[in-house]
């Protein structure tokens, strides 16, 4: 496995995300006059085609027992995307680029794990390389924000467009190294099995999962707007919120692969837990730019129980490591599309956005509940 090009991929997709996912509910309202309530249903509607595209890119992929060909044409479709979103001028041709473009494309991150784990890639570089795409969101809300503030709403689109060729050449080098580690006769890896958990205790964590993921996912699609809208901030705070946020993540993953050699994954989650419904209840009456930054601190151990923690988690309830994943990034994908009545429904409640975020912490109430559940119908070994 070439050193320096799957970092680089990593840090690239990485980057296209920190760019779209932050911006996309501001390019919504700004360029199409989409309501609060409208980008909530919208970003509902992209996300299905993303779930729907995740499951048919890879199995095809599987079939063709490479994943990098397909990961190129996802760059491609990034950037096709970004270059509808500039052109169009209506909502509903917008809705349009982002099911039949962006849902696709949306799936290329998921396909450089796989690839890495076909290629015979260790459990370690996955996490290294998780921490790679994490360290891209240090660095791209803050200069999207940059970008959008000095050059205007169109200009994150071209710098997502650029981003996207640079990915594509990557990949294109990456199907090069390939090659000759086929040519070489490179052995993949070998997936290890082991003992499968209940069905019960595999659901119960599935179930947890779409909530937790589901304000995750919330809370980056509306950071902007809240912050521009409801906290009358400059967008500026927005980027720097979901950077500072990225930044802590990367020592709060590290923190945890450490403490998951000690104490079961379910506690760690449950902290995680914890963590986020105390971080939606300090968003939901955060009034001052450094509230929001101090906040972060508690989004960060969040976040790296849902994404650090779940992964493993999951490959222990379910003994083939390929499944696990795609079950683990399907969570995500769901997630994401409750995520959407989740911003339309809590936009309309009498705290408006505020309550929001008042939602997330009920459903990660749930979700903690649920996790509890889980521990108790039956022990999921650290």
């Amino acid at each position: 496995m070439n050193r320096l090009l799957v970092p680089t991929a990593a840090l690239l997709w990485g980057l296209q995300a920190a760019f779209l996912s932050p911006a996309l509910a501001l390019i919504l309202v700004s360029l199409f006059g989409a309501s609060t309530s409208d980008v909530g249903w919208v970003l509902s509607i992209y996300n299905a085609s993303g779930f729907v595209f995740s499951l048919l890119l890879p199995a095809n992929a599987d079939r063709l027992g490479t994943y990098l060909g397909t990961m190129a044409a996802c760059g491609v479709l990034t950037g096709a995307l970004a270059l509808s979103l500039a052109l169009v001028t209506t909502l509903p041709l917008a809705v349009v680029a982002l099911v039949v473009l962006g849902g696709p494309a949306g799936v290329g991150s998921s396909l450089l794990y796989a690839h890495l784990r076909h290629s015979g890639g260790s459990a370690a570089d996955v996490v290294n390389t998780r921490a790679i795409f994490s360290v891209a969101w240090v660095a791209g809300p803050p200069l999207a924000a940059l970008i959008i503030g000095t050059f205007g709403n169109r200009a994150i689109l071209a710098a997502i467009v650029a981003v996207a060729a640079l990915n594509v050449a990557t990949t294109a080098a990456m199907m090069s190294q390939h090659r000759r580690m086929v040519a070489d006769e490179v052995p993949g890896p070998i997936a290890a099995d082991g003992p499968p958990a209940s069905k019960l205790t595999a659901g119960l964590v599935m179930v947890a999962f779409v909530g937790l993921q589901a304000t995750n996912a919330v809370a980056v699609s509306i950071m902007t707007i809240y912050v521009t809208q409801t906290m009358h901030l400059d967008i500026i705070w927005a980027g720097i919120a979901l950077g500072v946020a990225a930044g802590l993540e990367v020592p709060a993953l590290l923190v945890m692969g450490k403490l998951s050699d000690r104490h079961s994954h379910l506690l760690l989650i449950a902290t995680g837990c914890l963590a986020g419904i105390a971080y939606y209840l300090g968003l939901a009456f955060v009034a001052d730019p450094w509230s929001l930054l101090a906040l972060q601190l508690l989004n960060a151990w969040f976040f790296a129980a849902v994404a650090g923690v779940g992964l493993p988690l999951f490959q222990d309830l379910i003994p083939r490591p390929g499944l696990a994943t795609g079950l683990y990034m399907n969570t995500r994908r769901v997630g994401a599309i409750v995520s959407g009545p989740i911003i339309a429904i809590g936009a309309l409640t009498v705290l408006g956005e505020r309550g929001i975020f008042v939602a997330c912490a009920a459903l990660t109430i749930v979700a903690l509940g649920v996790v509890g559940a889980a521990a108790r119908s039956q022990r999921v070994p650290a």
